[in-house]
């Protein structure tokens, strides 16, 4: 066993090169490695890049854009200077913890690729293998951090939490009572850190570039897929053409000469949950759909073949994750403890039943949620399991020829659930 628990945390001696360069024609960009200069297991400082791959014995590296300026067709990309997780230096690694991981970057950087949205309000997104597990906004950071949790405090163990406001102590009071590998923040207010350094193995990260999020939010950056074969996919980034309600569109559709159109329009509060449910829904691994409810996910259904599944899966997960924060809350431990102890006769079974009640009544928490899918709906089912479960808003991309079965799914229902359309898919894959 220790030898195992030695395997996660040796850091790798890399191969990589400290420069790379890529040729598009006759244009270049440049990268440069990087490396930190931190103690290891042994608290001798050494400098090395990224402790491993996706795994123990995977050599890795991060580069960020040093030099160079691509243009392809009437898309000019992301030009040097706008770097946030791959210029994370000494400075920036307030508290390096374990020296950093692939794994550990890459959820920072898709943490920031959804927050850099949600800048109306304090919010936090917290995640795990690359896919927020909680996400939510509110009128200060520790609220929003604590509704996040408590969306999956399961999944939330052991994740990163990206803030877009200063952490403050309070809320740094609330992260401390968990377990998290990484903290990620664009700063951190007097006596926060205090607390957060008791955990000595939480990397903690200061985002000093985080005002520059926002210019992400309209430009392209080069994506590279690395086939097995040893080939490779280039491609550009997605751009998010919802930014405001404005964007969206009605949902109306044409079949065999009839119109079919949506008969209720969302109400102020269902687009605000459209909205931030399409703003998380832009890192989230495809197929996907996901439940919002006043500022917070309540279920999210990632990385399935078929949409009615991956609706079902993410109220499955709704379900779940309502009965164990009710049980957190009533009894302090998780649901399965709770089931676990009624098994061994150390508590009464109405325990249980008291939270399986109280969670069938409220749907786990699906009633009034908004229903976000990445891309349309191709049969009615999927929008079926969301309005039985009390969904009143819908928001997906539209341009299936079933799309007028999906409208009539929302006018039958009693009350009328309103539904609009992005005109456009988010997958991530």
């Amino acid at each position: 066993m220790s030898d195992i628990k030695a395997m996660y945390r040796t850091v790798m001696a890399d191969h990589f090169p400290p420069e790379m360069t890529i040729t598009f024609g006759d244009q270049k960009l440049t990268y440069r490695k990087r490396t930190w200069k931190l103690p290891d297991s042994k608290g001798e400082v050494i400098e090395m890049g990224l402790r491993y791959g996706e795994n123990p014995g995977q050599e890795a590296a991060l580069y960020e854009l040093v030099g160079g300026h691509l243009t392809l067709g009437d898309c000019r990309f992301l030009e040097p200077g706008y770097a946030l997780t791959s210029a994370i230096d000494e400075a920036a690694m307030v508290q390096a913890g374990k020296h950093p991981g692939k794994t550990n970057l890459t959820d920072v950087d898709n943490g920031l690729n959804i927050i850099k949205f949600l800048q109306k309000k304090p919010a936090v997104v917290i995640l795990k293998h690359n896919n927020p597990c909680g996400a939510a906004w509110a009128d200060n950071l520790a609220a929003a951090y604590d509704m996040a949790n408590m969306a999956d405090r399961i999944a939330a163990f052991g994740g990163a939490a990206v803030f877009n406001r200063p952490l403050d102590k309070t809320t740094a009071e609330l992260v401390s009572q968990n377990y998290l590998e990484v903290v990620a923040a664009p700063d951190f207010e007097a006596g926060s850190l205090d607390i957060l350094k008791k955990a000595k193995d939480l990397r903690i990260i200061r985002i000093a570039r985080f005002d520059r999020l926002q210019h992400l939010v309209h430009n392209r950056f080069v994506e590279f897929k690395s086939l097995c074969d040893g080939g490779l996919i280039v491609q550009q980034s997605p751009l998010n053409a919802i930014l405001k309600k404005e964007d969206f569109k009605p949902a109306v559709a044409t079949y065999q000469g009839k119109e079919y159109r949506c008969r209720r329009e969302p109400s102020e509060r269902e687009y605000e949950d459209l909205l931030f449910g399409w703003w998380v829904e832009q890192g989230v691994t495809s197929n996907s759909v996901l439940y919002v409810k006043d500022g917070v996910t309540v279920g999210i259904g990632t990385g399935e073949q078929d949409r009615v599944g991956v609706a079902e899966i993410a109220i499955y997960k709704a379900y779940t994750k309502y009965a164990d924060a009710l049980c957190f809350k009533q009894f302090g431990m998780p649901y399965k403890n709770l089931e676990l102890e009624i098994l061994q006769a150390k508590r009464d079974a109405s325990d249980k039943v008291e939270i399986d009640l109280a969670t069938r009544e409220a749907k786990g928490g699906l009633i009034g949620a908004a229903m976000i899918s990445d891309a349309f709906f191709p049969f009615r089912d999927g929008v079926d399991v969301g309005i039985r479960e009390g969904v009143t808003a819908i928001a997906h991309a539209g341009g299936s020829v079933r799309d007028y079965e999906v409208i009539e799914a929302c006018n039958e229902a009693e009350p009328a659930v309103a539904m609009v359309f992005t005109g456009q898919r988010c997958f991530k894959h």
